[in-house]
């Protein structure tokens, strides 16, 4: 890379920090082509990016972020990884870990919060944004639903009532 594309590549870097919530760092070393290429497929499938970025060239673009907290961890051959559903991230890099020894888990950033490899492992234990939006939608429907059947209850009941009046009155 000559200097133009490597200012290009800081600027655009830069610019996803300012953008994403989350920013996990890991390192890569010794994993194959074919096991970058599945993490990258099952990071993309997760909404997320996965990318190997030189460590000073990923430090510059990190100055001025509010993830800064990382650039410790920039030490090696590492990659980062981010998305705005830190959750997401954090899920699809635990689980690759699981399976392969030698991607290992450095930590992040989220927003200004620096995480160690613990905090991310936990991270990845809550439940997806997708999935505490449907809970926040059943807690929110079930208090109506109930007020709805407390409703009908009475007006069902009356009619059980008349129809047996009905019935006793035909026999």
């Amino acid at each position: 890379m000559d200097r133009t594309e490597k200012r290009a590549f800081v600027e655009s870097l830069a610019t996803t920090f300012g953008e994403v919530s989350f920013v996990l760092v890991a390192q890569n070393k010794g994993l194959t082509v074919a096991a970058v290429d599945d993490l990258r497929r099952k990071m993309k499938a997760a909404g997320a990016t996965y990318k190997v970025a030189k460590n000073r060239l990923a430090s510059r673009a990190l100055d001025g972020t509010r993830f800064q907290g990382v650039q410790p961890l920039l030490k090696g051959p590492t990659a980062l990884a981010w998305s705005s559903d830190p959750v997401a991230v954090a899920k699809t890099a635990v689980e690759f870990a699981k399976t392969n020894d030698k991607f290992v888990i450095l930590g992040g950033a989220l927003g200004t919060q620096s995480l160690a490899p613990e905090g991310v492992k936990a991270l990845a234990e809550l439940p997806s944004l997708d999935a505490l939006r449907a809970q926040l939608v059943g807690l929110i429907q079930t208090p109506a639903t109930r007020i709805a059947g407390v409703v009908q209850a009475p007006a069902g009941q009356l009619a059980r009532v008349l129809k047996a009046y009905a019935d006793k009155e035909a026999a």
